[in-house]
């Protein structure tokens, strides 16, 4: 039994450290109330719109709203093609993700 316990143990946080920046954040937000099957989706979405260091970069937007809003009103081509990629991040995981 404690094999296990051990073995189920490992695997979740095989699991939990394989999860992406935007299945973290989403986990860690009070909407998602813990639904991995959620986040999972989401990162699913993310992993096929956006690079990675662009997960990042939207993953500080689960914490922070306002910095979305910064970019969204930036004057920035590189904001601007930045969002326009957030954009269809957030419309495949809507399509895809919802319930």
């Amino acid at each position: 039994m404690r094999k296990f316990l051990l073995t189920a143990g490992l695997v979740l946080a095989a699991s939990a450290a394989n999860a992406g920046p935007i299945e973290n954040a989403c986990m860690d937000s009070p909407r998602a109330k813990g639904d991995r099957a959620l986040c999972g989706c989401i990162q699913q979405a993310a992993d096929r719109t956006l690079q990675r260091g662009e997960q990042r970069r939207a993953a500080k937007f689960f914490r922070d709203p306002d910095q979305a809003q910064q970019v969204r009103m930036s004057k920035s081509d590189s904001d601007n093609e930045f969002w326009a990629r957030y954009r269809a991040f957030g419309e495949m995981a809507e399509a895809f993700c919802a319930r």
